[in-house]
């Protein structure tokens, strides 16, 4: 892949930041281990979100500044978090009650491989001896009305993470709604991949030359 050291794109906060003005206002959302944890720290002014884990908490704050940790408070991730004033707790069969009922409105997770189809792998490589990591990702991709990707838009080697087809074990099956990298926002239609917005210094050529399917434009 042709990537250029020159190009930094957006860095995870960003695109974090991207994510979060995405969400609407008094959105219901779960945000799955890695990058989405980010977005917790980026509400917009004037919007409100109730930030959902699967381990049993409605109502997560961001990450405690250091020093200041409760080590009782953990989020799904086995990280440290912080609650807002009304949050509550639940068992987290409580918890995959809301996911699989319905109640959730958005989801972030991460991503190994997503197709030009909106198929989503994130839990295997399938290579033998691989561990696998699933958690409540094909709960959440189900159960869920909207789901968001936030992932680099290569991996270290420069292996394209959006391709034709996935090759790794699928989470589920047409499932993204729409990914965000740090090259690009990109929209998932029944029509193909569509380029909403380019980072700054970045083409829609340089785009393509990095991923594995086909990208589209929207009609000026």
């Amino acid at each position: 892949m042709a990537i250029n050291e020159n190009i930094n794109g957006w860095d995870r906060n960003q695109m974090a930041q991207k994510v979060a003005l995405d969400i609407p206002d008094g959105s219901y959302v779960n945000l799955g281990i890695g990058i989405p944890e980010l977005v917790a720290g980026f509400v917009p002014e004037g919007r409100e979100f109730i930030y959902h884990t699967e381990n049993g908490l409605l109502g997560m704050g961001p990450a405690p500044e250091k020093g200041y940790e409760d080590l009782e408070l953990i989020n799904a991730g086995k990280k440290h978090v912080t609650s807002i004033p009304g949050a509550c707790y639940f068992h987290h069969a409580d918890s995959f009650t809301m996911i699989r009922g319905g109640h959730i409105d958005v989801c972030v997770l991460g991503a190994m491989q997503v197709s030009g189809d909106g198929d989503l792998a994130n839990w295997s490589t399938g290579e033998p001896g691989a561990i696998p990591a699933v958690g409540g990702a094909m709960d959440l991709i189900a159960g869920v009305k909207t789901i968001f990707v936030i992932t680099q838009h290569n991996t270290k080697t420069g292996e394209p993470k959006i391709v034709n087809e996935c090759t790794y074990p699928l989470t589920g099956k047409k499932v993204v709604d729409t990914i965000y990298t740090d090259l690009a926002i990109i929209d998932v239609k029944k029509e193909g991949l569509y380029v909403r917005e380019l980072a700054p210094g970045v083409s829609f050529e340089y785009l393509q030359e990095n991923t594995g399917a086909k990208l589209l434009q929207y009609s000026k």
